[in-house]
């Protein structure tokens, strides 16, 4: 059985982060491990949360790491927050990635043409180091916009996502996904450059309410799609069904939650993709 690192923090209740990678990539008949760099008591979305900062307590775990020599067939990262814990996350790739791993960065610092709240431009040049270091990076058009620093721009073409593709690929990273793609007001999908030359595209038909914690899933499953061996191809296109899935299950659902979609629900198309 493959054994993989995520790094992320961890909410105790709702849908997101640690508590969305765990499970999911579990589902896929791997062992995940976690490095959580926060304690969160609920995720952002509730009205009443806490918050208690874990990274002083990464270097001593990654220290019995060591004298234990684990080691992983692969990382994934997700919201890490701090530029110290970049630098810190680029050195657990280095000493803890087997030669043959796969590394996966989702670089999460924005949205809709704006940093989240806490970021800056030193923290998004840092995240542009650690996606060099990465074969597979999925960052969203925000998120690609400000580690190129070029013009965001709501309405985009082809050419505009081929050219945040290809500077993104020649930082580093083999692979570039970019993520909530929308090809029209019903699609949405991911525009993909594959080893700095090859296009791909994938869409499916938007969903009518937008959930926290959705991206985690979708990287979630593109993940465990090639720790399992699948193209990068085979493993965007099942992410982007199974995030719909999910989603569209949950709001089968009377009085649903607003901790998250019901991706437990949908585990059995984890099932039959990996077979």
């Amino acid at each position: 059985m493959k054994k993989i690192l995520t790094i992320q923090d961890f909410s105790c209740v709702g849908k997101c982060s640690l508590t969305v990678a765990i499970p999911i990539i579990s589902a896929f008949g791997i062992e995940a491990c976690a490095l959580p760099t926060a304690l969160l008591s609920t995720h952002t979305q509730f009205k009443n949360w806490t918050f208690c900062n874990l990274c002083p307590e990464i270097e001593p775990i990654t220290d019995a790491w060591e004298k234990e020599e684990i080691k992983f067939d692969g990382i994934c990262t997700g919201y890490l927050g701090a530029v110290d814990l970049i630098e810190t996350t680029k050195g657990i790739i280095d000493k803890f990635v087997k030669a043959d791993g796969i590394v996966m960065i989702d670089p999460a610092m924005g949205d809709n043409g704006k940093l989240y709240t806490g970021f800056d431009m030193p923290y998004v040049k840092a995240t542009k180091t650690l996606c060099a270091k990465a074969d597979v990076i999925t960052p969203n058009i925000t998120e690609a916009s400000f580690m190129l620093e070029t013009e965001y721009k709501p309405e985009y073409d082809y050419d505009y996502l081929l050219s945040l593709c290809k500077q993104l690929h020649e930082n580093g990273a083999r692979d570039v996904v970019i993520t909530g793609v929308r090809k029209s007001d019903t699609q949405i999908g991911v525009f993909c450059l594959l080893g700095g030359s090859e296009v791909y595209e994938y869409y499916t038909e938007r969903e009518v309410k937008d959930f926290h914690g959705t991206g985690d899933i979708y990287s979630s499953a593109v993940y465990g799609g090639l720790m399992n061996g699948k193209t990068l191809k085979e493993a965007v296109s099942f992410a982007c069904d199974y995030t719909k899935h999910c989603i569209a299950v949950t709001l089968a659902e009377p009085n649903y939650s607003i901790y998250g979609v019901n991706f437990e629900q949908c585990t059995g198309d984890i099932t039959e993709f990996v077979k």
